[in-house]
């Protein structure tokens, strides 16, 4: 207790520098898988990719990233049999934060797209096993999140998958397919609209006290998914045929018409990137700024700031803006070859599936699901169409990310727990 009374503000000074380092390193590793889709589509540049992500990682952070944060604070790990000695949790925290942070600059460096939710669970594991002990880690909570990894891709995939055949059936096989894309765009961006705002209107604003009824929430989305469509709908009638472009593709202007949806598409993926990532940055943060402020109390549940919401949103977009190009170079380019028509169906994949998962409260892997997305889409033209190589590769990053984390926290904690003891 002593220790936390008399470094107790260097404590949060910590917490806060190496929140933001690793917050940083989630913007340039996983905010460039989620971009990349829409990057790599040729649908919007790097600059417009930071510029939404700039407005929408923070919305999605303050609005709806409440519940997830809870999830990676205090259902990880059993800080009980350290409840005489809080200053153990401090030091785990920041040692987490700090091994999480190294490594996804290193593996950004590499352009390497790793999972951060990966990263900073296995950093706090190897924190907890080396601190605490094996049995403080909530064993069957580890399990249920590696679960949820293996079966979030597999629902980004398949969702991908049927909005990819969907745009087939509906728009590309028929007589007259620009027409139909014209048609059918703006029902499209009404799903993207109210997908993403039901699931926020339904359990993502408890932090906030405003809470909904269920038929509240169904007007309320409706009406948003209503004014994204019709935001939507004048700006794909301003898009015209282009007649030369069509002699060397057939449906390049078709592909013209998705380019104003994936600006849609782009912003719902960036929000839900910010609803489900955010925690991996801040988690530790509110721990340690928790056990501070109560005077070293390891409290089971405590109010989130807004403050480290905003934070982590901050460092995010520093992230993208400054070293996001290398992984998203990968994720948009080189596995399989996307157009606006496979990078929206990639897209609005993978920002359901990441908004749906978060309000469940299960820290899923965005990188996973992304790629996951990006597959199915792939899968929709075959499995020829799929560069496996690249694939493989990305999964054999994933499998090594978690012991390195630990590895790193283990190794950091005992650094830190030495400087201060």
């Amino acid at each position: 207790m002593d220790i936390i009374t008399q470094y107790g503000t260097i404590f949060i000074i910590v917490a806060v520098v190496f929140g933001l380092y690793m917050t940083w390193g989630i913007g340039a590793n996983d905010v460039a898988n989620v971009m990349g889709t829409s990057v790599g589509s040729g649908a919007i540049t790097v600059g417009t990719a930071i510029g939404i992500a700039a407005v929408f990682e923070f919305a999605g952070a303050a609005l709806a990233g409440g519940h997830v944060t809870q999830t990676i604070r205090k259902g990880i790990i059993d800080p009980s049999a350290i409840a005489g000695t809080p200053e153990i949790l401090i030091y785990g925290m920041l040692a987490a934060l700090l091994a999480a942070a190294i490594w996804l600059m290193v593996a950004s460096n590499r352009g390497w797209p790793v999972s951060t939710t990966h990263t900073i669970i296995g950093a706090i594991v190897g924190f907890a096993i080396a601190g605490i002990g094996i049995d403080a880690v909530n064993w069957p909570k580890i399990g249920e999140i590696v679960l949820s990894w293996i079966i979030s891709p597999a629902i980004g995939a398949v969702i991908a998958f049927l909005l990819m055949i969907s745009i087939r059936s509906l728009i590309l096989d028929t007589d007259d397919p620009f027409r139909r894309a014209k048609q059918w765009g703006p029902v499209y961006i009404f799903l993207v609209g109210f997908i993403i705002s039901l699931v926020t209107l339904f359990k993502g604003l408890k932090h906030l006290d405003l809470e909904l009824s269920i038929e509240q929430s169904f007007m309320a989305a409706s009406g948003f998914g209503l004014f994204t469509a019709f935001i939507g709908w004048l700006m794909i009638k301003r898009v015209k045929v282009d007649e030369h472009a069509d002699k060397d593709y057939h449906f390049s202007s078709v592909e013209k018409v998705f380019i104003p949806m994936m600006i849609f598409t782009a912003c719902g993926m960036a929000f839900a990137h910010g609803s489900n990532d955010v925690a991996n940055g801040v988690g530790p943060i509110a721990a340690v700024v928790g056990i501070v402020n109560s005077g070293g109390e390891v409290l089971q549940s405590s109010g989130l700031p807004l403050w480290i919401l905003l934070l982590g949103g901050f460092g995010i977009i520093l992230g993208l803006a400054t070293y996001g190009y290398k992984v998203m170079r990968t994720i948009g380019t080189k596995i399989t070859e996307l157009t606006p028509t496979r990078g929206f169906s990639a897209t609005m994949a993978a920002a359901a599936t990441v908004v749906l998962a978060s309000r469940t409260g299960m820290p899923v892997s965005t990188t996973h699901i992304a790629v996951g997305a990006v597959v199915g889409v792939g899968m929709a033209r075959g499995v020829g169409a799929i560069d496996l190589r690249v694939v493989s590769g990305i999964v054999m990053s994933w499998v090594i990310t978690l012991p390195v984390g630990g590895v790193l926290a283990a190794l950091f904690f005992y650094i830190i727990r030495g400087m201060f003891s």
